[in-house]
């Protein structure tokens, strides 16, 4: 690495970041069904029909997970918590084993002086909510909030930050609109639905930890820098539409108490009834952002129904993923936020990693590609600190190889390899790299 720890703020923060159904293990602890259990037991959704029922056995091996994140000299991390095995129906009776299992973790992080940086939810809703509309149904904000008291009542003094929902686009747009991933609909009235109700059960949650006296209360969101294809005004336009329903949507909710009109003249015919009177609970107080950035998209306009786009293949260097590699997207979208939604609140880089191909020689793990995709984002962040936005911390995605959704075991993001026969553990160069620059 080029970095060091002192290259940065003293108070600024390092992390890992994971997720519950990637790495837990669904099918152990109590845990109930999920809707990305039933989207993997649908042909042709998930590579290899994989799920995550093993998953990486985080469920049994946490200590040594977080002793790796401990080793690297990491200040926190960020873990999701699973709906489903909290609240096996999604509603009612909680499942002991769930919380038991939430409050040994928490208190193996505190042990290890790791800071508890929870996430709500993380797109495992569970199956009996999704029977009754899942994210189309307005009641999900309830639903929501009572899960969060549930979770929050058992662990959330000893939390130090907690958002509610990662990657709203994703549990919304991706999983609604195009269906790429669980509950895998693509129906636009649908998709309008879960984009507000996201953001509903967000600030209904929030709501529910202020009233519980909890602070360090956040949103985290998902982004991708739009480019025109080309030069042309309808290129241009179709840009201004990806960027408004991918990017400014949830931060415009969050934080100006509307919806960008280049997104609202595709979705506004499909919003539920009274939706303009939501926004003051959408915009509960927050006390910090958190930006999740891998990538930029080439938009080009197309001659289809709204919203008339489509992506176009790059010219950059790409990931495994076949995401180009376009770090200066990180700082536009730090200095963006800061300027015209955020201000002075405290953003987080809250996840930045690449998928890349491991090389195994002599028991080690090679993975320079990592490295250098971090070293240049972490430039980005110095950019932007530089430029007066006030951004606190970066967090890697991701402390595991794991359960990468539709895509299966096949894409690995983890700083540390997982054998997925053996589920052995092995630190890459880019787990290496990043623990000398952190302790060194």
């Amino acid at each position: 690495m080029r970095h060091k720890r002192s290259d940065f703020p003293q108070d600024f923060l390092f992390g890992t970041a994971t997720s519950s159904y990637q790495i837990e293990g669904h099918g152990q602890g109590g845990a109930g069904r999920t809707i990305w259990d039933d989207y993997a037991d649908t042909p042709g959704n998930v590579v290899r029909a994989e799920n995550g029922q093993r998953a990486c056995d985080h469920y049994n091996r946490y200590e040594a997970d977080l002793d790796l994140v401990r080793d690297a000299g990491f200040d926190c991390y960020r873990f999701s918590l699973s709906w489903a095995r909290i609240m096996p129906e999604g509603r009612g009776t909680p499942n002991a084993e769930g919380l038991d299992f939430y409050d040994r973790l928490t208190d193996a992080m505190l042990d290890r002086g790791l800071k508890p940086a929870a996430t709500l939810y993380h797109w495992e809703l569970p199956s009996p909510l999704q029977d009754m509309g899942g994210w189309r149904n307005r009641d999900i904000a309830e639903w929501f909030a009572d899960y969060t008291r549930v979770i929050m009542d058992r662990i959330g003094d000893r939390m130090w930050s907690v958002a509610p929902i990662n990657e709203p686009w994703c549990v919304a747009w991706l999983s609604h609109f195009m269906g790429l991933q669980a509950p895998g609909v693509r129906d636009i009235r649908a998709t309008a639905r879960a984009m507000h109700h996201v953001l509903l059960a967000h600030g209904r949650s929030i709501e529910t930890m202020r009233d519980m006296g909890l602070n360090n209360l956040g949103a985290v969101v998902n982004m991708e820098w739009a480019t025109a294809a080309d030069g042309s005004p309808e290129s241009v336009a179709a840009a201004t539409r990806y960027d408004a329903y991918y990017n400014r949507w949830f931060l415009s909710g969050l934080f100006k108490g509307a919806y960008p009109e280049a997104a609202l003249e595709g979705l506004e015919p499909h919003l539920p009834k009274g939706w303009q009177d939501d926004f003051a609970t959408i915009g509960a107080k927050l006390d910090w952002c958190g930006l999740n950035y891998y990538t930029r998209k080439l938009i080009a306009h197309d001659d289809t129904p709204w919203p008339s786009l489509k992506e176009v293949d790059g010219p950059l260097p790409k990931t495994l993923m076949g995401w180009e590699i376009y770090p200066q997207g990180l700082q536009d979208f730090l200095e963006r936020t800061a300027r015209e939604y955020t201000g002075d609140l405290p953003l987080y880089v809250t996840e930045n990693g690449m998928a890349s191909p491991d090389v195994l020689t002599d028991g080690t793990v090679r993975d320079e590609a990592r490295i250098a995709y971090i070293n240049d984002h972490l430039d980005a962040v110095q950019r932007a600190h530089a430029s007066g936005v006030p951004v606190k911390g970066y967090f890697v995605w991701s402390l595991l190889d794991n359960y990468e959704w539709s895509l299966g075991y096949e894409k690995r993001f983890g700083l540390v390899h997982v054998d997925f026969d053996t589920l052995a553990r092995t630190p890459k160069t880019s787990y290496h790299a990043l623990k000398h620059a952190l302790t060194a």
